[in-house]
């Protein structure tokens, strides 16, 4: 069997890849972070007793900022792939917290990358780039358009996608950087302005609340479906020719569209719930980000199939439905953080 190690496995991309993974017959390790309490929500349908002889799935302490232990792990697990998808990832706190944001996002992929070729192990690296490193740079983004940051977030992911090619290139080591844009579904973390919406529709839906305040409405994002950018995660790294590809649906849509089908869907009109407050806008914007994928496309048939609107309905579904069954505290929490 393979085995991989994920980075960020708690994470919405982190889950469905071990997910995948686990379903494609592979050994999968993820590091985790300590924390005093439970940060496994996403995985728990993948546990499995640690006394069970067949089980595939392993979780170490470690992180990214510290060098000795990632070294330490690669040589203990030996990994034939690796997928970096640890990050700090809200871009709205990069601006509050850009040195630790560097630290984690930026320098954390030097140390894996690192330990890679200091552990002399032969294995396959992804690293998470995001659309958020074109910035300012206009619409449609493909591989060929040039990078203009906006965020401490987008400066260290671009620098953490500049060192992946370098080591790429100086050391041999087979690594790409999947250059993703906006990917959600009902795991995307409550934070962020799509979940950020969904909740609120199914609070406001359920009575439990009137409104939800929103920065940027006119910011133009291209929204497609995490388990399906996942895939494409998985098939650009089985690649024999390691390049860096964009994964993009190439459907632009405004947050004040996404809201609109949000609020539609559970027969609700945004514009009577939703409210604008300043203090959720960036220190500098990015207007639009609408990737162009036709190079993964040929490259090995990635063709995503679920863009905004439908993925609206997606998670208003899944919110509403976990409101109504289960009605669990983590769900009556006020909607108050901004939008990545």
């Amino acid at each position: 069997m393979k085995r991989a190690l994920i980075t960020g496995i708690t994470g919405q991309d982190g889950s469905y890849l071990a997910e995948l993974l686990l379903s494609k017959d592979y050994v999968v390790h993820g590091l985790i972070r300590r924390s005093s309490t439970f940060n496994t929500s996403r995985i728990e349908h993948l546990y499995t007793d640690p006394h069970d002889p067949d089980r595939r799935l392993f979780l170490h302490y470690g992180d990214l900022t510290d060098s000795a232990r990632l070294v330490s792990l690669l040589m203990e697990i030996v990994p034939d792939e690796i997928y970096n998808l640890g990050a700090q990832s809200h871009v709205r706190v990069s601006f509050d917290e850009p040195e630790h944001t560097g630290a984690v996002t930026g320098l954390g992929s030097v140390r894996l990358l690192e330990a890679v070729r200091q552990s002399k192990i032969e294995c396959r690296y992804y690293q998470a780039s995001s659309s958020e490193m074109f910035g300012s740079t206009p619409p449609p983004q493909d591989e060929s358009a040039p990078f203009h940051p906006r965020s401490p977030y987008a400066a260290a992911k671009l620098y953490a996608h500049s060192m992946t090619q370098m080591y790429r290139e100086a050391y041999g080591l087979h690594a790409v950087s999947g250059i993703l844009f906006n990917h959600e579904s009902p795991r995307r973390g409550e934070t962020f302005v799509t979940r950020k919406i969904t909740r609120a529709v199914a609070r406001i839906k359920m009575g439990l609340e009137k409104r939800v305040y929103l920065g940027n409405l006119d910011a133009v994002r291209d929204w497609g479906y995490a388990p399906e950018f996942v895939e494409g995660i998985w098939r650009m790294l089985q690649m024999d020719d390691p390049r860096d590809l964009v994964l993009a649906t190439g459907v632009g849509t405004t947050v004040k569209e996404f809201a609109h089908a949000a609020f539609a869907h559970a027969g609700l009109d945004w514009q009577e719930h939703v409210e604008f407050d300043d203090r959720y806008l960036r220190a500098a914007e990015v207007n639009a980000l609408i990737g162009n994928a036709s190079a993964a496309r040929s490259a090995f048939g990635w063709d995503p199939t679920i863009t905004a609107n439908r993925l609206a309905g997606i998670m208003v579904e899944a919110d509403l439905e976990a409101l109504q069954s289960t009605g669990k505290p983590w769900i009556d929490r006020p909607i108050t953080a901004g939008w990545s």
